[in-house]
Parts: structure tokens; C-alpha cells; sequence
């Protein structure tokens, strides 16, 4: 009889015991699939909010929460346009970019959407006393700025669609529209084309490319058009500030507090440190939980494999007799654990990617793919486990003497 036709045999005839020692190993790599598969999922979601976000501090009225701003900005609490003067003049160092917006809601043939006041480049350089801050026109080589990158006007400003990936915009008429995406597909409109909005007319200045974020189905115009036809007045719903300079950073949040009493500043820099900490305890986690339910399953392995030489001594005798080599036998036992190993392996991706692609959505609002680096990394991990737990009892196995086995 072949190797593996005895291997095959063996697993039919004692099913229970396998399938507990399987089980174990599966639950092990099913742990490390769905932690490490949320967990990567969740630092991408979160590197696409920062890329769309642009800002690392956020004003916003003093009711508003994070989850508030998130929710496309329509939470409907406003604060004046003249905190934005306030933190201009106030040339605070480690501000390095101010972009105070306002959103309503609004419709075009029956089509909702999300109109975004926005202020550009050029109304702060229209007020001379607002030039003081990094944002306006920082030469490059000069000291003002403390994060050039940030605080230099480039050319790539000039262009509308910066205002996808700078979230800034250096002139906008206005009656100047420019459209995400979705909506412009939606509207059916292109550049040129003309929109009645809120009883104006505006010329779609440009239309954004796709980012992937609620920008795509926004309509971007200048702020003073938008509180005028809205009819909100000078108001703002949130203020987005480039803050850097990290020997200003643990003082800029106190300073903006001290400025602005009547309002929530939030760092997001820190939200996402806080959420990145927790993704990489998650990590490590999977990995405790990994090691300690593959022990488990091991240890389960090893005691099947001690009891199943036990009960099979006299049937393992019988087969060094008929002339079974004791690498034979080792085989037997050994093959037994590798093919354990590699069914709890895939057994494990399997369910830990669905279970994982059923809660990220539901829980975390992350859309989770398959990793298939986890395939390999479990089905290796799960075998090495059930190889290694099996190679005592397959030695021990392997040792009978035949004599001595029919004289018990």
C-alpha cells in the first residue's frame, strides 16, 4: 500500500481527533487573516483621508465633532469669517496654510449636491495685512516658513485641479464653478458649460479628477458667492490649517484655543498617530493570537499523534514486520501533520478573509480585499506547527520494536 493512500486511510478512519487538532490550527490562522487584513485596509483608508483632508488641525464650532466634519461637512453649525482674519493676523508660528470653508446644500435640475465655498490664494494677498503668514508668498529661501514645501506658492497652484491633491486654489472668480467627477458626470455639464445654482449663474471653471473622496460629488465655488446666495452671511463651517514645525506643534493647538475660545480644534495629526497605534496593536495582536492558538492546536496535534501511536502499536508492529522501514513510518505520521497543516492553512485564509470582508464593511466602513501573501504565510505557519508537533510521537512511532509489541 502507498504512502499516501495510508495517509488518506488513517485521516477517514479517526476523523474526531483530526478535525479537533484542525480546528484549532484554522481558528489560529483565521485570527491572523482577519486582524491583518482590517488592520491594512484601515491604515490605507486612512492615508486616503489624510491625501484628501490636506490639513492637519481643524476649527470648527464648538458642537461639532470629528465624525461631525466627516459627514460631508453638512453638520450646520457655522462660526464668523472673522475668526479666519483673526488667526491671519495673528501670524502664529507653524501656521502655514488657512483654508476656511463653508458647505450648503444645493440642487441643479433636481440633483442634490454639496456646494463648498472656498477662498483662494488671492484674497488673502488682496488684504496687505494678512501677508504675514507662510501661506501667501513665502520667497523661496526665506526663514518666514517653516515647512517650504508648504508655505512656497508654486506654479502648480495656478491650475484648478490643484485643489484636488494642494486643496488649494490660487484665483477663482466669482462666479467660477469647478465640479468633482461624480457630479459633473451626473449634471452632464464639461468646462465652459454654465450652471443655475442657488439663483446664480456660475461657468464650470474645471472639472476635478476622480480622488475617490466625497469631493467627487461636489460643486467648488468661491466662498463670498456662496454666503451671498445662500444667504448664511460671513460665515464658515470649518477652518483647515496646514499646521508644521514640530518645535511649534506642541504650543500651536494651546495658541489656536487661547484665539479662538468659542470654537473645537482638533488636531487630526493626532487622531490618526492614535488610530495608527491602534492598527499596529492590532498587528501585533493577530500575531499573539496566531502563536497562541497554533500552540494550542500543536499541543492538541502532539496528543493525538501520542494516543493514535499508542492505540496503533500492535497495527504499526504489524507493518515494520511486513517490512515497513522506520523512515516509512516516520513519513506516515509526518505526511499526516503536513496535510493538517496545509488544509487548517488555507482552511484559516479562507474564513479569516470572509470573516473579515463582512465586518470591515459593517464596522469600520472599510472595503476589505484578499491579501495573498496571507495565504502563504498561514499555510507555512500551520504546517511548520503541525510538522513540528507530530515529529515526537512519529519518532516514537518509528522506535517500536515488532518483538517486543507482540509479546504485550
Amino acid at each position: 500500500m502507498k504512502l499516501r493512500s495510508m495517509i488518506w486511510k488513517e485521516l477517514w478512519q479517526r476523523p474526531t481527533p483530526m478535525l479537533t487538532s484542525l480546528l484549532a490550527v484554522t481558528l489560529g490562522v483565521t485570527a491572523l487573516v482577519a486582524i491583518q487584513n482590517i488592520t491594512v485596509f484601515s491604515e490605507k483608508k486612512i492615508a486616503g483621508d489624510m491625501q484628501s483632508l490636506g490639513a492637519n488641525v481643524l476649527v470648527l464650532p464648538p458642537g461639532v465633532s470629528l465624525q461631525d466634519y466627516y459627514a460631508a461637512d453638512l453638520h450646520g453649525q457655522t462660526m464668523p469669517e472673522e475668526y479666519v482674519t483673526r488667526l491671519a493676523l495673528k501670524r502664529m508660528p507653524g501656521v502655514e496654510n488657512l483654508a476656511p470653508k463653508l458647505c450648503v446644500e444645493a440642487k441643479v435640475d433636481s440633483i442634490p449636491f454639496t456646494l463648498t465655498g472656498i477662498l483662494p490664494r488671492s484674497e488673502f494677498r488682496a488684504k496687505s495685512a494678512w501677508q504675514g503668514i507662510g501661506l501667501i508668498a513665502n520667497p523661496v529661501g526665506s526663514d518666514r516658513g517653516c515647512c517650504p514645501t508648504g508655505a512656497v506658492v508654486d506654479s502648480g497652484n495656478d491650475d484648478p485641479n490643484s485643489l484636488a491633491t494642494n486643496r488649494t486654489i490660487d484665483e477663482l472668480g466669482k462666479r467660477h464653478a469647478i465640479l468633482g467627477s461624480d457630479l459633473a458626470t451626473q449634471l452632464g455639464v464639461d468646462v465652459g458649460d454654465n450652471l443655475n445654482v442657488l439663483d446664480g449663474v456660475f461657468t464650470v471653471l474645471a472639472v476635478l479628477p476622480a480622488t475617490g473622496t466625497i469631493d467627487d460629488s461636489r460643486m467648488f465655488a468661491h466662498l463670498h458667492s456662496v454666503q451671498d446666495l445662500s444667504g448664511s452671511g460671513p460665515v464658515v463651517n470649518v477652518i483647515e490649517i496646514m499646521g508644521c514645525c514640530e518645535d511649534a506643534a506642541g504650543g500651536l493647538i494651546t495658541n489656536l484655543s487661547a484665539e479662538l475660545p468659542d470654537t473645537r480644534v482638533i488636531t487630526i495629526a493626532q487622531v490618526v498617530e492614535t488610530q495608527v497605534a491602534v492598527n499596529g496593536l492590532m498587528s501585533r495582536l493577530s500575531w499573539v493570537f496566531l502563536s497562541i492558538l497554533l500552540l494550542v492546536g500543536g499541543a492538541s496535534i502532539a496528543s493525538v499523534m501520542y494516543a493514535n501511536v499508542t492505540e496503533r502499536r500492535k497495527e504499526i508492529g504489524t507493518l515494520m514486520a511486513l517490512g515497513a522501514s522506520r523512515s516509512f513510518v516516520t513519513r506516515m505520521f509526518l505526511g499526516k501533520a503536513t496535510l493538517l497543516g496545509l488544509v487548517g492553512g488555507f482552511g484559516g485564509f479562507v474564513v479569516g478573509t470572509i470573516v473579515a470582508a463582512i465586518l470591515g464593511p459593517q464596522l469600520l466602513g472599510l472595503n476589505v480585499q484578499p491579501i495573498p501573501h496571507l495565504l502563504a504565510v498561514g499555510m507555512v505557519a500551520a504546517t511548520v506547527v503541525a510538522v513540528a508537533a507530530s515529529f515526537l510521537p512519529a519518532r516514537r512511532a518509528a522506535g517500536l520494536d515488532p518483538c517486543l509489541v507482540f509479546n504485550d
